[in-house]
């Protein structure tokens, strides 16, 4: 699907069908591997295993903001105890291998070095397809980690590669990634909730 195929002159008739249009994508979203990505995840954290994020530009943000949920959301109140690693946190690191090496390596070049066997890589990407990503998702396979992706557009590579796989079918960056983030939180609350403590006080999110 493409949004959006004509032109606005009203924000209130454009955010209508935004609005929509991100609604009919999550319809649209493979329930059973929502499941599977979310028990896998849970599986990785009770195991006390690493679990890396990394994405490009908005896909950025949300991996850095995968830390912030699951390291103080999911953990309070549970036993859970979250070890989310985002690779583009070290500016100083990234733009050294960058510049020194590739843009190209800025993700599988840190895989190299932290992962181990057992780990998780979350991968985020509309496109599906950027070089980066494609190095570390190769990275992983060779070191016996598991991989999961969030894309957007055609899937890319990476749907077609990862161990599991979301594919918002959106021809939109905005829409994919807004996709990528609720999923996150979807996530990330439903496990939380699940592993609460103390069930019987109110939930606060």
């Amino acid at each position: 699907m493409k949004f959006p195929q004509k032109k606005y002159f009203k924000i209130d008739d454009f955010s209508f069908d935004y609005f929509n249009m991100i609604n009919e994508v999550l319809n649209k979203i493979n329930i059973s591997s929502l499941k599977k990505i979310a028990k896998l995840i849970e599986n990785k954290i009770k195991n006390n295993k690493n679990i890396y994020i990394c994405g490009n530009g908005g896909s950025a943000a949300i991996s850095n903001h995968y830390v912030a949920d699951y390291s103080k959301v999911l953990r309070t109140n549970t036993r859970l105890k979250p070890k989310l690693i985002s690779l583009l946190s070290n500016v100083e690191l990234i733009t050294a291998i960058s510049n020194d090496l590739s843009y190209d390596q800025i993700f599988s070049y840190q895989l190299e070095t932290l992962a181990t066997k057992g780990d998780l890589l979350i991968l985020i990407s509309s496109s599906g397809n950027s070089k980066n990503l494609i190095n570390a998702l190769k990275i992983a396979k060779k070191k016996g980690i598991k991989t999961i992706s969030f894309v957007g557009f055609k899937g890319g590579y990476l749907k077609k590669n990862s161990d599991l796989s979301i594919h918002a079918k959106i021809d939109n960056y905005g829409i994919s990634e807004d996709v990528a983030q609720l999923l996150m939180h979807v996530i990330v609350q439903f496990l939380r909730q699940k592993n609460l403590i103390n069930s019987t006080k109110r939930v606060k999110f």
